[in-house]
């Protein structure tokens, strides 16, 4: 049933000339590892969590080049058909339209009395008497949480008044993630994400499987003619998603498979094929926050050389929070290290800069700072 007819006037930013049309062209947004903190603290302090929507996004920017456009095929003014239009606002199309939307939202927000996080500037709290807010904002989608809902009610006032909002009340999806309440708490799973990813390599005749990878099987460079190398930077790209959004289980499989995106082979098919099977299979697991443990731990582990070819070890860690996994990791290290203690060393000091990074970014969340000053944070390192 169709809800909605929508026209959009798309500019031909791919004329625009650096330096001229355009400067800069970056696009801030919040990490998806910050969406998870959020949902572990929303678990463990009973938070409320909305959500709203942008209207025409990139149609709030301000401009600040001069830049001119063809009139519109279609509506050309009569005895007016060597004009051009001179662009006040941005339009989609253009290549600074994301960061000049940024800009407008950040200034618009933090003069209602918001402030950034130190390391994460898509986050922003206030703290008032009677309650405390955070909007977190993800291009043009926005979680809105409060201890309060006098604080939801306000903050989406606001934003409503500045700006054309779609209110869509109780958090449901964002960025493709199902979020799911329960008595325990917040429920993150991606079934519907999978089931496309699984239909779209449909002809690979994906079959169960219960694990996302076969140690057994010792995966080498192809030296040959790549085997459809394109659908398999795809398969690669879609994968990639589902383990940095919620399937942590899979990041060892995809950070492996992901090295031989530029030459695959038959052999790296079939194991792409088993993660989708194994994807297949587990569809229905979710990351469950819960009130317990409040406390942020961290685990670091690596392997010995476990790169053939190369003779490069791997990195690997999780951070819990809520009982649920908030950020993970496996990389391939970038230097040979001579004995599994090296290695393992290695992987500690990769593991010790999101350690930090986690750590300030909670720092400066309101409904943690006093928990953070109370609660210790654990990193361990688990030999193989």
């Amino acid at each position: 049933m169709i809800q909605t007819f929508k026209a959009r006037l798309v500019v031909k930013g791919f004329k625009q000339r650096e330096g001229i049309d355009y400067f800069d062209t970056y696009a801030p947004v919040a990490r998806t590892t910050s969406i998870r903190i959020l949902f572990a603290l929303a678990s463990i302090h009973n938070l409320f969590v909305h959500q709203m929507d942008v209207k025409t996004t990139f149609l709030n920017g301000d401009l600040n080049e001069e830049v001119y456009m063809e009139q519109p095929e279609g509506f050309v003014l009569l005895g007016n058909e060597n004009k051009v239009c001179k662009l006040v606002k941005s339009l989609y199309g253009l290549k600074q339209a994301p960061k000049q939307w940024h800009e407008k939202f950040d200034h618009a927000i933090l003069s209602d009395g918001f402030r950034h996080n130190n390391v994460d500037k898509c986050l922003y709290s206030k703290t008032c008497d009677d309650y405390m807010v955070i909007v977190c904002l993800y291009v043009d989608d926005m979680l809105i949480l409060s201890d309060d809902m006098k604080g939801i009610i306000e903050t989406k006032r606001f934003l409503s008044s500045t700006f054309k909002m779609k209110d869509l009340g109780e958090v449901d999806t964002i960025l493709g993630i199902k979020m799911k309440r329960n008595s325990e708490g917040y429920a993150l799973n991606q079934t519907h994400y999978i089931d496309k990813v699984v239909s779209k390599f449909s002809h690979l005749k994906i079959k169960d499987a219960n694990t996302p990878f076969d140690s057994s099987i010792k995966l080498e460079k192809n030296d040959g003619r790549s085997v459809t190398q394109l659908e398999y930077a795809s398969a690669i790209g879609s994968l990639m998603y589902d383990a940095q959004c919620t399937r942590a289980d899979i990041s060892f499989a995809v950070s492996k498979l992901s090295r031989f995106t530029s030459n695959p082979k038959v052999e790296h098919w079939k194991a792409i094929g088993r993660v989708l099977g194994y994807l297949k299979n587990t569809k229905e697991l979710s990351l469950q926050y819960s009130k317990f443990p409040a406390i942020l731990e961290g685990y670091s582990d690596a392997s010995w050389i476990s790169s053939v070819g190369d003779n490069l070890s791997t990195t690997g860690w999780v951070f819990t929070l809520g009982g649920g996994a908030v950020s993970w990791g496996s990389k391939k290290q970038t230097c040979i290290s001579h004995s599994t203690m090296e290695a393992e060393f290695i992987a500690l000091a990769a593991i010790g800069k999101e350690t930090e990074w986690l750590r300030d970014l909670m720092m400066d969340i309101p409904f943690t700072a006093i928990m953070c000053q109370q609660c210790r944070y654990i990193v361990t390192v688990k030999p193989l």
